[in-house]
């Protein structure tokens, strides 16, 4: 498969990919097409390893880390004209606010594993650390979305 045919077959499912790690359209697209951009230049080495797909995931999922170290923080006031979010709103945006909230390498765990089906093993080589880290991070992240919701249950609030 040469890099054009790998672009037209796979870019819906990165693109997917990046917004569920990003929680971002526009930083999800910019974070593919850089990533894109890199693999170009290296698609004989990639396309040489079992899983090229893999390889370009674990391309856009450090490219994702590197953007948040590098971000600074940035305050931007609200207008007054800027109609605040339903507090009834959907339960997936709700959940999604929370995984955003989590720490971006509990946050990363979470989507490869299950938004993608990646094994500890397989997130582990992709994040480029031990799989009794992934275990770590995911039971981290678990244990925080739910004393969340149990809390929320409780006083009979959502976020």
């Amino acid at each position: 498969m040469n890099f054009e045919e790998f672009c037209l077959a796979r870019l819906p499912g990165l693109l997917r990919f990046a917004v569920m790690l990003t929680g971002e359209r526009e930083l999800a697209q910019d974070i593919v097409q850089e990533v894109l951009c890199r693999a170009h230049g290296r698609w004989r080495r990639i396309v040489a390893t079992d899983r090229p797909e893999l390889y370009v995931k674990r391309m856009i999922t450090n490219e994702f880390l590197s953007w948040r170290r590098r971000r600074r923080v940035v305050t931007v006031p609200l207008d007054a004209d800027v109609p605040l979010p339903d507090p009834a709103g959907d339960e997936s945006d709700d959940l999604w606010q929370r995984l955003a909230g989590l720490p971006r390498q509990q946050r990363a765990v979470l989507v490869l594993r299950y938004y993608e089906g990646l094994s500890d093993l397989e997130i582990a080589d992709a994040l480029r650390c031990s799989a009794g880290t992934v275990r770590g991070y995911a039971s981290r992240a678990l244990s925080t979305l739910r004393i969340q919701l149990t809390d929320d249950v409780t006083t009979g609030e959502s976020k």
